[in-house]
């Protein structure tokens, strides 16, 4: 399913199986994961996408060759995850400090390199995963994105124990089960009203629930926003306690309103979460073996990915989208 133009709906084409360079794995793909940053570059909210593009970054999916044959990671039939963030250049000053996710020639699956909304995809094997069997494709899937990313955002708050989250999506439900596995407190924000939301959040285990527009029954030593909207920061921080940070976990939002001074003021700290990297991604799937996390998915065609964003668009999911590809 192919992205031709931002704003155009996505067009079914029939395209030459991939060939793997040295480095990378040509993937069967089994699974790939319907993420908001797929809305996001759909809609054109992000710039310069790779045109045509297949989109998806949360791919599940086995290895059907090796491009230099002998790979010591990997080898032909393993299921492997395929995530967001696709190559770096092992060699800026970030990638040499241990901040590979702000490498400056990064390329990203589904957005600058072509993803898994496809029967095939190649990837570098130097940023694949091996994936715990105790999970079938379906169900593994969110985890490249949602879970990965949210565990990095999890990461930013360091170790604040009573954590607030905003937007409670696929995310949040993800983080929240590991904050709870780990003896922390959580605070789930939801739309105003969203009574839904807030008993789901109850049933991960979030100690509250309320409404984006209520104050939590006490301060928060840190804040996850995962919803795209800026005028949450400045709630948030108006929750926080004297040296708490506000996370922003996404990779796009709306502006950010003007707020007082004193609603920073005594340490507080807002941080923004790029991209992931290698140990981001290790550290979560070696959570995951441990935990049992539950996702809440709905299954589409490879065919009916418009439809899939549609819905997503339109807050009709009822859990994260993934398309389910039969290769022939």
């Amino acid at each position: 399913m192919v992205l031709e133009q931002p704003g155009k709906p996505l067009a079914l084409r029939d395209l030459p199986k991939p060939k793997p360079a040295k480095g990378q794995l040509l993937v069967r793909v089994s699974a790939c994961a319907v993420c908001r940053t797929d809305l996001h570059i759909v809609d054109g909210e992000l710039p310069q996408p790779k045109l045509p593009l297949i989109l998806g970054h949360q791919i599940v999916g086995r290895v059907e060759e090796i491009g230099d044959r002998m790979n010591p990671q990997f080898k032909v039939g393993d299921r492997i995850g395929v995530p967001w963030l696709g190559w770096t250049d092992g060699d800026c000053a970030y990638c040499r400090s241990s901040r590979e996710n702000l490498c400056d020639n990064a390329k990203f699956t589904g957005y600058t390199i072509d993803g898994g909304y496809a029967e095939f995809t190649v990837a570098d094997a130097r940023f694949c995963f091996h994936l715990p069997e105790k999970y079938n494709d379906v169900e593994i899937a969110p985890l490249l994105c949602a879970g990965m990313l949210g565990y990095r955002s999890y990461r930013k708050c360091g170790d604040a124990h009573r954590i607030g989250i905003y937007g409670f999506g696929n995310a949040a439900h993800l983080i929240t089960q590991v904050a709870v596995y780990q003896k922390k407190k959580i605070y789930a924000f939801t739309r105003p009203g969203d009574k839904a939301g807030q008993e789901s959040a109850h049933s991960l285990g979030a100690v509250w629930a309320g409404g984006s527009d209520e104050t939590p029954p006490e301060e928060l030593d840190a804040a996850i926003i995962f919803a795209p909207v800026g005028a949450l920061v400045p709630a948030a921080l108006r929750t926080l306690a004297k040296g708490g940070v506000v996370v922003c976990g996404g990779i796009h939002m709306s502006d950010i309103p003007s707020f007082p001074y004193v609603d920073l003021w005594q340490e507080r700290m807002i941080t923004s979460v790029a991209n992931l990297t290698r140990r981001d991604g290790e550290e979560f799937l070696e959570l995951a073996r441990q935990i049992s996390l539950k996702t809440q998915t709905e299954t589409f065609a490879l065919e009916e990915a418009e439809s899939a964003l549609k819905k997503f668009r339109d807050g009709k999911l009822n859990g994260t989208a993934v398309l389910t590809i039969d290769s022939f």
